[in-house]
């Protein structure tokens, strides 16, 4: 999807009753690589920038806007999503929305075990985990470490080439699949859809990921 940081920027728009806090966009460009935005402060404030969406190339992109339920109550930059780790077989973002109940046990574990954590945010639990498999794709390191996750949760992730959407198993935290011109997307609200004129196709199922690449699902 060509300028995907404008679709993500109006996407975050009508998500913004979700957080206030802060928001984040990541996305992917093939000669510039990774690029990455956070702010705090409401979209409309940050995101409509020219000087600032100018930094955001790329044909796939997530975000995301913070509202703390876990961690620093204060906003610190280094809460704010979208996540971003360089693994072994490659990079990736990672957004997550909902509550890991066991982040403090595994926080704990992980510290122990040599992990060096960033963030306050019980989000950045995801991306350790996902080091530490030893599973051969990206995909296949978020499976392994979501099934030491526990709570309520969606969680969308981007690679160079996929963008990935999780939904917890009993689908208590929304996740819905939709589709504008030849490009798919992925939210935690429909709002998110009809504002870039997408069409929704469904809601992802309870414990169900679903992978995107440049031939579709």
């Amino acid at each position: 999807m060509a300028e995907a940081a404008n679709f993500v920027a109006l996407g975050l728009h009508a998500l913004q009753h979700r957080g206030q806090e802060a928001g984040g966009i990541v996305t992917y460009h093939p000669e510039h690589g990774f690029n990455s935005a956070r702010r705090f402060g409401y979209v409309r404030d940050n995101f409509t920038k020219q000087s600032l969406m100018g930094t955001l190339p790329g044909t796939i992109g997530i975000g995301h806007v913070r509202y703390s339920t876990h961690g620093a109550k204060t906003p610190a930059m280094r809460d704010v999503q979208p996540f971003f780790g360089e693994f072994s077989l490659g990079a990736a973002a990672i957004a997550h929305n909902g509550n890991i109940t066991n982040a403090d046990a595994l926080r704990r574990e992980l510290i122990e075990r040599g992990s060096i954590f960033q963030s306050s945010s019980d989000s950045e639990c995801i991306i350790h985990l996902m080091a530490r498999s030893f599973q051969r794709t990206i995909a296949e390191r978020m499976e392994d470490a979501l099934r030491r996750v526990e709570g309520a949760f969606s969680v969308v992730a981007m690679t160079r080439t996929k963008l990935i959407g999780v939904r917890d198993p009993l689908g208590v935290r929304p996740l819905v699949l939709g589709r504008v011109g030849d490009g798919w997307v992925l939210s935690s609200e429909t709002c998110a859809l009809d504002i870039i004129g997408a069409e929704l196709v469904r809601e992802i199922e309870p414990g169900e990921m679903v992978v995107i690449n440049g031939r579709g699902r």
